[in-house]
C-alpha cells in the first residue's frame, strides 16, 4: 500500500507531502488546478518517462519520493541485492537538464529496475486506457492475463520457437538449382583461397614481431654486442671483475668469517650475470639472418591482411569463415537428404504444435466464458441492465492452422442496449458506456493481480447521474480489497471516499503554486456542493451534500436507507 508521496519542484507543485489511506482516496479540485500532476509525481517515481519539462521554472532539480508498506517488494529486493526495511522508499530526481537518477530504499537503481518494481505495486488506469480498450489488437492479451495459465501459455511458445527454428533451417536449404550453383562455386572459391592460406591464429602478431626485430637487426646487435662484452670479455669486464671479487673475498673471509656472506653474494651476482650474458648471446645469435627470410615474411604478412581486407575479418575471422564455409559447402552436397529429414522434424513439431495451440484455444474459451460473465454482472451493476458482453473468437486461417499467439483471433464485441447486435466496442460503446466497460474489466482483472494499489486517473469522463453512483459504488467495493486512488470531477464519487483531498490552484509574489489539503465533513460538504453546483454553494447545496454523503456511508456499512 502507499502510504505517503513527497513532491518537490514537479511543475505547478513546489512542494508537497500527502498521507495516504486505505480504502478509497479521492482528489478533486478545479480543472487543472494540478490534480494529474500528482498522478504523473506516482507514474515518475514508478519509473514512468520524464522529462525537464516536469521541473518546475526555475528550479534546479525535481524530486519525488514513496514510501511504502513492504511486503510486496520483499522478492524483487532479494533479487536485486537490496536491503529489506519494514518500509519500502521509492525515490526518482529528475535535473534541469532532464536527466534523473532512482533509489530503492537508499540503492541507486536503473529506471527499467525501478519500473519493473513499480509494476508490482501500483496500477495505473489512465483516460488512455479507453483508447486502449478499442484496441482490438490488445484483446487477446488481456484475455490471458486474465484466466489462462502461464504453463499452457509457455507450453505453445516453446513448441511454436521450434517451428519457427526449423522453418528458418528449411527455409536455409530450400535454393533453386541456379542460386545453389552460384552459391557452391563462391564457397569452392574461398574455401580454396583459405585453405591454400593455411591460417593459423596468432601467426600475424608473430610474423610482425619477428619482422620488427629484423627490421632493427643492425642497431640491435650492436647494443647487444656491447652489453655482451662489458660482462664477459676481457678481463675488465663484469663476470671476470665479479671472479676476482668472490676469489679476494674468500681469502678474506679465512680470517673473518663474518665476510663468508658477502663472498656468497658476490658469487650469486657473478652467476646471474653469466645468465645474463647468455640471454644476450641467443638473442645475438637469432638476428643471424637472411635478406630471403625478411622478404619471405613481409610476403606473408601481406597476404594476410589482403585476406583480412577483403573478407572483413582478422586472423581468427578467416579461421572461422573456413570451417563455416566447409559446413555449408557439405550442407549443401547433401542438401537433399538433410532436407527430407528436415520436413519430418518440422511436420511432427507443427503438429506438436497445432496440440499446444488447441489446448491453449481451449484455456481461452474457458477464460472467455467466465469473463463474459463476469463483466455482464459488473456492467450491469454499473447501469448496463441489457449490455451483453462476450469474446468472439475467430479461427487462425493459414495453412498450419495457428501463428505466434496460438489458433486464435480474439475481439470483445458488445451490445450496450436490448435488440441490438453485439458489434466492435469502438463502435457500440458511448463515451460514459467505455469508461464504465474499462472500469468493469479492471475490477474483474483485479481479482486475479496482486498489485495492492490502484489509481484511477479521471476514468469517469461521460459518467454522470446514477451511472456515477454506480461507478463510486463499484470504486468502494474495489477499495475493501485494495487501496484506491482516484482524480474526479464527480460528486458522487467523491462522496464515497475514505479520505478526500482537495487540490487548490494558488498565486503567490507572481508564482502559480498547487496545494493539497485533506478535508474534515465540513470541508467535504463544501466541496460536495461546490462540485455538484460548479463552483457555487448554497444551504441546499450543502444538505444535498450531507446526504449524499450519509447515503455513502450507509452503502459502505451496508445500512439500506428508507
Amino acid at each position: 500500500m502507499l502510504r505517503s508521496l513527497h513532491i518537490e519542484n514537479i511543475a505547478v507543485i513546489e512542494r508537497a507531502d500527502i498521507e495516504f489511506s486505505q480504502g478509497l482516496n479521492v482528489l478533486t479540485g478545479e480543472t487543472g488546478a494540478g490534480k494529474s500532476i500528482v498522478i504523473d509525481s506516482i507514474q515518475a517515481v514508478l519509473g514512468g518517462r520524464t522529462s525537464r519539462e516536469l521541473v518546475r521554472t526555475g528550479a534546479d532539480k525535481a524530486a519525488v519520493s514513496a514510501v511504502f508498506d513492504g511486503e510486496k517488494a520483499a522478492e524483487w529486493l532479494r533479487e536485486n541485492e537490496i536491503d529489506e526495511d519494514e518500509e519500502l522508499i521509492l525515490q526518482r530526481r529528475i535535473n534541469a537538464e532532464g536527466k534523473s537518477s532512482c533509489r530503492v530504499n537508499g540503492a541507486p537503481v536503473s529506471v527499467a529496475q525501478l519500473r519493473a518494481l513499480g509494476a508490482l505495486l501500483i496500477d495505473i488506469h489512465g483516460q488512455n486506457d479507453g483508447r486502449q480498450l478499442m484496441d482490438e489488437k490488445l484483446h487477446l492479451g488481456y484475455l490471458d492475463r486474465f484466466g489462462v495459465e502461464e504453463t499452457v501459455l509457455e507450453a505453445f511458445r516453446t513448441d511454436y520457437k521450434e517451428v519457427q527454428r526449423l522453418r528458418r533451417e528449411q527455409s536455409r536449404l530450400q535454393l533453386d538449382e541456379a542460386e545453389k550453383l552460384r552459391l557452391e562455386d563462391t564457397l569452392n572459391f574461398r574455401i580454396a583461397e583459405l585453405s591454400k592460406a593455411k591460417l593459423n591464429p596468432g601467426e600475424e602478431q608473430e610474423l610482425t614481431e619477428r619482422r620488427d626485430l629484423l627490421r632493427n637487426s643492425e642497431k640491435l646487435t650492436e647494443q647487444l654486442d656491447a652489453a655482451y662484452a662489458a660482462l664477459y670479455e676481457g678481463d675488465e669486464s663484469a663476470v671476470p671483475l665479479c671472479d676476482e671479487a668472490e676469489y679476494a673475498a674468500s681469502r678474506a673471509a679465512a680470517w673473518c668469517p663474518e665476510l663468508q656472506k658477502a663472498a656468497e653474494e658476490i658469487h650469486d651476482a657473478a652467476m646471474l650475470l653469466r645468465d645474463a650474458a647468455e640471454l644476450i648471446r641467443e638473442k645475438r645469435g637469432e638476428l643471424d639472418f637472411s635478406p630471403e627470410e625478411y622478404d619471405k615474411l613481409e610476403a606473408r604478412l601481406s597476404l594476410l591482411r589482403r585476406l583480412e581486407k577483403k573478407y572483413q575479418r582478422d586472423e581468427a575471422g578467416l579461421v572461422a569463415m573456413l570451417e563455416e564455409d566447409q559446413q555449408r559447402l557439405q550442407e549443401l552436397t547433401y542438401a537433399d537428404e538433410a532436407l527430407a529429414k528436415l520436413q519430418k522434424e518440422l511436420a511432427a513439431a507443427e503438429k506438436r504444435c497445432k496440440r499446444s495451440a488447441g489446448e491453449l484455444s481451449k484455456a481461452r474459451h474457458a477464460a472467455a466464458e467466465t469473463l463474459e460473465k463476469r463483466v455482464v454482472q459488473e456492467l450491469r451493476e454499473l447501469s448496463m441492465p441489457s449490455v451483453r458482453f462476450m469474446a468472439e473468437f475467430t479461427p487462425v486461417e493459414n495453412e498450419c492452422g495457428f501463428d505466434g499467439n496460438g489458433a486464435d483471433a480474439v475481439r470483445f464485441i458488445m451490445s450496450a442496449n436490448a435488440g441490438e447486435a453485439p458489434g466492435p466496442i469502438s463502435r457500440i460503446a458511448s463515451g460514459g458506456e467505455l469508461s464504465r466497460i474499462m472500469l468493469a474489466l479492471k475490477n474483474v482483472f483485479a481479482e486475479r493481480d496482486n498489485i495492492p494499489t490502484q489509481i484511477f486517473d479521471e476514468v469517469d469522463t461521460g459518467v454522470s447521474g446514477i451511472a456515477a453512483q454506480k461507478v463510486g459504488e463499484k470504486l468502494s467495493e474495489l477499495s475493501r480489497s485494495k487501496q484506491v486512488l482516484c482524480v474526479t470531477h464527480l460528486p458522487q464519487i467523491a462522496a464515497m471516499a475514505d479520505t478526500q483531498m482537495r487540490v487548490e490552484k494558488r498565486e503567490r509574489d507572481g508564482r502559480t503554486y498547487t496545494e493539497l489539503l485533506e478535508l474534515d465533513r465540513q470541508g467535504r460538504l463544501e466541496e460536495l456542493s461546490r462540485l455538484t453546483g460548479n463552483g457555487t454553494i448554497s444551504e441546499a447545496l450543502l444538505q444535498s451534500a450531507g446526504e449524499m454523503l450519509d447515503r455513502a456511508d450507509a452503502f459502505k456499512t451496508g445500512v439500506k436507507r428508507a
